[in-house]
């Protein structure tokens, strides 16, 4: 579908570096090249195209196809290579020369040309806005047509297929789902800025302290082989409908989910544990839920394009691995942060000496949230040797 900066790709591994969706950059128009019609789903030429989804995609792109990729590129103002660059970015496979763009692929071109010319963007930067909307609207709009056709038990006409009935659905759906975009990106926005101005200095916008937590489902392998395939969707979706639930209600972050693992993050310890801790609970409750393990460690994590990466992402997934099943393993530097933010006793020893002397007092001994507890040191592979703390309620 794109090929990266870096050489690595996913999905068609036929882009080509000389032009965008498969144009080159030569001052004449180029022939027509052979298209991948499988990769296309309607990019094709008009003739070769089903006059539905040719249909569909008036409606929803609100024009009609009337450039090749090098007449856009032009009429934009933009040259081919970058043209190309956006396009792919973008995740859309190559369509040679065919007449496939509208004047919306202009416009789109020009815009991000623009803030590069403005100096508001850099190149490579404009390229990554590209690539991380392309991303994350393919996988809403995959979801969303999915879950809207599969809703669709009996077509309001005797005779209409799920095909036929896709058009007036568009129609209807089209303007309030857009509304409805612009406004969930807008919340978003507002929230993530709102984290960035918060941090202490500079770096840490980049090289941020977080706490990093993968849930992990017990078993899954082994489920796959004994559930039918509709099944086994249902309770993954379930289990990352609720994991996503429990993390957005409780302060923190999904960043992804990965079938039967989800990985989360929070800006403190004690946010972080409510979660694990929760998401534990809420899944032991549920009947049709395997068993469920959970890593959290906290430290310096790199963000790039709504991930994280780093040393301490690692090792909060090497700890979901050797969590006991239903409990909540976290690293060292988790642990003293919920001590240093009162949430958990430095030890049961120390908090009971604290309640005894408070008690003695006349005044209300400490409340703690969470109860930790060492376990023993062990090897972690790439790691080395780690201290894991099983983290509880404090009853």
């Amino acid at each position: 579908m794109t090929v990266d900066d870096s050489g690595s790709h996913s999905g068609s591994a036929t882009a080509h570096a000389n032009g965008a969706a498969g144009g080159t950059p030569s001052d004449e128009e180029p022939g027509p090249r052979p298209i991948d019609h499988a990769a296309q789903d309607g990019a094709a030429p008009d003739g070769e195209t089903d006059p539905l989804a040719l249909r569909l995609e008036g409606l929803i792109l609100g024009a009609e196809r009337r450039y090749t990729p090098f007449q856009a590129a032009r009429t934009a103002g933009v040259s081919m290579e970058l043209a190309s660059r956006f396009w792919r970015a973008m995740g859309f496979a190559d369509i040679g020369q065919a007449k496939a763009l509208t004047e919306a692929d202009v416009l789109a071109l020009r815009r991000l040309a623009g803030l590069v010319e403005a100096g508001l963007l850099s190149e490579a930067m404009a390229v990554q806005v590209a690539r991380s909307t392309g991303q994350t609207t393919a996988r809403l709009a995959e979801w969303q047509i999915d879950s809207f056709l599969a809703g669709l038990t009996e077509p309001p006409e005797p005779g209409m297929t799920r095909t036929e009935v896709t058009y007036p659905l568009m129609e209807l759906l089209l303007p309030e789902l857009e509304e409805f975009l612009v406004y969930v990106w807008r919340r978003q926005l507002a929230a993530a800025t709102g984290r960035v101005v918060q941090a202490a200095d500079d770096e840490e916008m980049v090289d941020r302290r977080l706490a990093v937590g993968f849930a992990d489902l017990v078993g899954f392998t082994r489920l796959t082989r004994r559930m039918e395939e509709e099944e086994l969707g249902e309770l993954v979706e379930a289990f990352e409908t609720t994991s996503a639930d429990l993390v957005a209600a409780n302060g923190g972050r999904l960043i992804k989910t990965l079938g039967d693992e989800v990985l989360f993050a929070a800006d403190d310890a004690g946010t972080a544990a409510e979660i694990a801790l929760r998401l534990i609970e809420t899944m032991a409750g549920d009947e049709t839920m395997p068993e469920l393990r959970v890593g959290i460690a906290f430290g310096t994590v790199t963000t790039r394009m709504g991930d994280v990466f780093g040393t301490t992402v690692n090792l909060a997934s090497r700890l979901t691995s050797i969590a006991p099943k239903d409990a909540v393993l976290v690293d060292g530097a988790f642990a003293a942060d919920l001590q240093r933010a009162g949430d958990a006793p430095v030890s049961e020893a120390e908090a009971a000496a604290e309640a005894e002397k408070a008690l003695a007092a006349g005044e209300t001994p400490p409340s703690y949230r969470f109860a930790l507890q060492p376990m023993w040191q062990r090897p972690v592979r790439g790691l080395g040797v780690v201290e894991p703390w099983l983290l509880t309620r404090r009853g």
